[in-house]
């Protein structure tokens, strides 16, 4: 899935979807760390805010925790959806 930089959805919304669907599928298991901002902002082609946004979204939901100096880590819950 690309990012659709003239879409009318949110970056960040399209980032945390992206996300959401690799830890969904296991791209990202649990209990691993998911890549540094740095990558993420490479790879979407996005600024760090919109990457620290999407995050953000990401941990409001469970799915990814932040360990201080450590980064952040796929928390073993799966999104709603993921069981259907």
């Amino acid at each position: 899935m690309a990012i659709d930089l003239d879409g009318p959805e949110f970056l960040r919304d399209q980032v945390a979807a992206i996300l959401r669907g690799r830890i969904s599928s296991g791209e990202y298991p649990p209990r691993r760390r998911i890549p540094p901002e740095l990558e993420l902002m490479d790879e979407f082609k996005v600024s760090r805010p919109t990457v620290r946004a999407a995050l953000s979204i990401l941990e409001a939901e469970g799915l990814i925790v932040t360990l201080r100096g450590k980064g952040r880590y796929v928390t073993g819950h799966l999104p709603p959806d993921a069981n259907e």
